[in-house]
């Protein structure tokens, strides 16, 4: 098979979907792989190390997009609609359920688009999902300490506090991988976390895993509410497989909030469930409301490219290999959970959630 690697264009990402040493085992075993020139540099992978295993350099993003299959990192984005195609497999994160232009270019096209966020493994988890969330969960205190500093619009708070006086309050919503991640790194910093979840035997487990000055609580709008009120960071890491987030945190919840506390929403990818969130870039990361500083990347763990390109590569080899070896529709008759991550096929919405996010008729694959 040839396999194309386009550049990431979305501002300020850096990942690269494959690398060299994915791109090798490709290789070895007789497929071609296209690399569009400089497609790794931003995270350190130049074009000479993916030549020196045997890929070809391409110089055009058209060039990579005339493969058979492609595989990347983030969404195509407008500019890219154009490559999309009947005969063209696409394995890359989508997010669809909060991309309607993007649905409908897809299903215009007639792509046959694989999601990695809703691959699923045999215990119903979502192996492709997983190492960007826990990248993204860790980056968001990062974020949110950053952001809590005075002099980048926040309260001025250090995250773990002195002697006598007391750290950060961080509530996080969602106890799945985001927001176990988030919790680590908070409670690393000596910050008083709160973990809202409705599953009451996640927050049992997660009592017993992780230690500090952590507090449980089921989720629902009066916990929430109160919560976010006492909060000088909110995390919100809330997950529904393939759909729109759940719009937990109201923009009357945000108005109660302190001057300067932080919102840090990792669901924006999907839609956030902040209310008054909204997708920010990179270079244009936060942005005020009602005195609050809502930071609204979508792809958070682009800023840490290296890491993020090792760790998502090493999840999504396994399946690449199976595509390449064996074509999309054999290879999710071989794995069920490989045909879940199908949302588009031959001009029709094949994910149900996607398809009820924009009104649209939903057909079922049937390997």
């Amino acid at each position: 098979m040839i396999i194309g690697v386009p550049k990431e264009i979305k501002n300020n990402e850096y990942r690269v979907a494959m690398t060299p040493a994915g791109v090798q085992q490709l290789v070895e075993q007789g497929h071609t792989v296209l690399v569009e020139a400089s497609a790794g540099d931003g995270s350190r992978f130049l074009d000479d190390h993916y030549t020196r295993i045997g890929a070809k350099i391409v110089p055009t993003a058209a060039d990579a997009w005339s493969a058979e299959m492609v595989v990347k990192v983030k969404e195509p984005i407008a500019v890219e609609y154009q490559f999309l195609r009947s005969d063209l497999v696409l394995f890359t994160y989508l997010h669809l359920a909060a991309e309607e232009k993007l649905t409908h270019a897809m299903v215009d096209s007639g792509v046959t688009g694989i999601a990695y966020e809703t691959v699923e493994a045999p215990d119903g988890s979502l192996p492709l999902l997983t190492p960007m969330s826990e990248v993204a969960g860790r980056m968001s205190i990062q974020v949110g300490a950053h952001f809590l500093e005075r002099s980048h619009l926040g309260r001025g708070i250090l995250m773990g506090g002195v002697a006598g006086v007391p750290g950060a309050n961080v509530v996080i919503i969602g106890g799945g991988v985001v927001g176990t991640n988030a919790a680590q790194i908070a409670l690393g910093m000596e910050a008083n976390v709160t973990i809202l979840d409705t599953n009451l035997d996640r927050l049992r487990f997660l009592e017993h895993v992780l230690h500090g000055r952590l507090t449980t609580v089921a989720s629902n709008s009066y916990n929430i509410a109160e919560a976010v009120r006492n909060a000088d960071l909110v995390v919100g890491g809330v997950l529904i497989k393939g759909a729109r987030a759940p719009r937990l945190v109201t923009r009357e919840m945000v108005s109660t909030m302190n001057l300067g506390s932080v919102i840090v929403d990792v669901a924006v990818d999907q839609g956030g469930c902040v209310e008054t969130i909204h997708v920010t870039t990179h270079s244009d990361p936060v942005y005020v409301v009602d005195g609050v500083v809502h930071y609204g990347v979508a792809n958070m763990p682009g800023a840490v490219p290296r890491t993020s390109t090792l760790a998502l590569s090493n999840a999504t080899l396994p399946y690449v290999r199976r595509l390449a070896r064996n074509g999309a529709e054999a290879s999710m008759a071989e794995d069920p959970g490989l045909a879940k991550g199908l949302n588009t096929y031959q001009g029709k919405v094949t994910y149900q959630a996607v398809a009820e996010a924009f009104g649209l008729e939903y057909s079922a694959y049937e390997a």
